[in-house]
């Protein structure tokens, strides 16, 4: 198993450099081609009670300094790569978390960075990560604050009995590949020994990919503050998770785990829905 092409969303807005670093070494580690995608849109015009206030003026200009941005941010994402990495750019005007779901389809992960507002965001030149989890049918990975090299020591799997979780462990065999340490953890007062057996066979299951696992149950109520508690003790810098939430209708509201680890930027999270 392995990832064949890697779409790493580039935010308008959000610091580029570090970002690109991480993506170019996720990218090579992988002999993997990389994808850089680039949305943003014109900011919609001001409203008054007659109708839509169209300044023509202020709109193009918007557009011209979105593509000197665009063409900006393609140099340096092409200088970066050179020729370490067979790579791509894509950009366009237009609503990102829009564009990056239009171009889902051609790769294996969708590589993005750590937004402070990661379920609303400025939609003009931020993604919704919400909709993003929901509707692109790959996984996705949110790099830890200004990292530029990928984990290569310890990753934490947060493990429940789930699909989202069953579909995130192998969504992440690749990268758990490259950890010197995996460890499954669940969080549960009441665990028993159905739960022991579950991540027993999820060990299994690494194994025969080449993964050596310990495991950890946590035995609290507590199960964000505990999670987190556990991570920063073994010093994780990658999590692997279930992306949880609590409405499925038109945006992911996060559920409690889901968005405590990503409220966090010092590691980089793993989501699959």
């Amino acid at each position: 198993m392995s990832y064949r092409t890697i779409l790493a969303n580039v935010n308008i807005d959000g610091p580029t450099a570090p970002f690109m670093d991480f993506s170019i070494d996720l990218a090579t580690r992988f002999n993997a081609q990389l994808i850089g995608i680039c949305g943003a849109d014109i900011t919609l015009p001001m409203t008054a009670p007659e109708g839509v206030i169209i300044d023509g003026e202020t709109m193009h200009r918007q557009r011209e300094e979105i593509e000197q941005r665009q063409k900006k941010m393609r140099r340096e994402f092409e200088s970066l790569a050179g020729t370490n990495v067979s790579h791509e750019w894509r950009d366009a005007i237009a609503n990102p978390t829009r564009f990056l779901l239009d171009n889902s389809r051609v790769a294996d992960l969708i590589v993005t960075g750590c937004e402070d507002d990661f379920t609303l965001g400025h939609p003009d030149s931020f993604i919704n990560l919400g909709n993003i989890l929901l509707q692109a049918g790959r996984p996705i990975l949110v790099a830890a604050k200004g990292t530029r090299r990928i984990f290569t020591n310890t990753a934490v799997i947060a493990w429940k009995d789930t699909r989202e979780a069953r579909r995130a462990v192998v969504d992440a065999v690749p990268l758990l590949c490259q950890a010197s340490e995996v460890i499954l953890v669940t969080v549960d007062r009441n665990a028993d020994i159905l739960t022991q057996e579950s991540m027993d066979d999820v060990c299994v299951f690494l194994r025969r990919h080449g993964i050596t696992a310990g495991s950890e149950i946590i035995r609290d109520n507590h199960e964000s503050d505990s999670l987190l508690g556990f991570i920063r003790q073994v010093d994780a810098e990658l999590v692997v998770s279930g992306a949880y939430g609590h409405s499925r209708v038109r945006e992911l509201i996060f559920g409690g785990v889901t968005r405590s680890l990503l409220a966090e930027g010092d590691f980089s999270r793993f989501l699959s829905s």
